[in-house]
């Protein structure tokens, strides 16, 4: 299994391209799917003011980061954290953009070019969920996941939350590992049969997150396979 980060990034606004920087990264590292507390936070002075909206927003004032220091001096301490992990990114075309600029002016290449992977919990989500609000805050409450202490966004809490997210989106893909080994009977050891008509079995119906995690792999399946999943030909 890859090493994942799950990323997540605060901004003065909305546009890169426009001169927006990044003022908050926040990184919750994964391995084998569990927490490894090799987590990264970091608070930057974008030398600009943050947009009125984007302020409440995150709340990360001017006067709060004059004393943080500039993307640029730790920009390659970044890069060597993110090396070859997949980064894990709900609507990644705008962590991404904004952090490939910050790169660019710290003349270092794109975020694609050291990392493995980049997986969109975003279009993950949409593909689950069509036509449902599929936001961060939406689906910590589809997967009642505690956001109760959310008063601001933050790029170390949301980050920690989506990876709770990422975990409920694709609970289920582990357990298409069977070890078939542990499934066949000790030689020597007895076997006994059971006669099931003499019982009143009851149907047990999946619950709707055992549904999600159900279409979740799927979803995987379909990607793998091109589109040719059995379970959906024969279903």
């Amino acid at each position: 299994m890859s090493r994942q980060i799950v990323l997540d990034t605060e901004t003065t606004g909305l546009s890169a391209e426009n001169g927006d920087r990044v003022i908050e990264l926040g990184c919750v590292e994964l391995f084998n799917r569990k927490l490894t507390g090799n987590d990264l936070h970091i608070y930057f002075n974008p030398e600009r003011e943050s947009h009125e909206d984007a302020l409440k927003v995150h709340g990360l004032t001017t006067d709060f980061l004059r004393d943080k220091p500039k993307f640029g001096t730790l920009a390659n301490d970044i890069v060597e954290y993110l090396r070859d992990a997949e980064l894990i990114i709900h609507n990644a075309a705008f962590d991404v953009g904004f952090l490939n600029k910050e790169f660019e002016r710290a003349g270092l290449p794109p975020l694609r070019t050291f990392v493995s992977e980049v997986t969109d919990t975003l279009a993950m989500a949409k593909q689950v969920y069509p036509g449902k609000r599929n936001s961060l805050d939406a689906l910590c409450d589809r997967f009642g996941v505690d956001r109760s202490n959310r008063t601001f966004h933050g790029a170390k809490l949301d980050a920690q939350l989506l990876a709770d997210v990422y975990i409920n989106l694709t609970r289920g893909q582990d357990a298409l590992l069977i070890d078939v080994a542990a499934a066949e009977p000790v030689q020597g050891t007895a076997v006994v049969s059971v006669d099931l008509s003499q019982f009143e079995l009851p149907v047990i119906m999946a619950a709707e997150h055992e549904l999600t995690a159900h279409e979740a792999v799927l979803v995987q399946l379909d990607k793998s396979s091109g589109g040719r999943t059995l379970f959906r030909e024969n279903g």
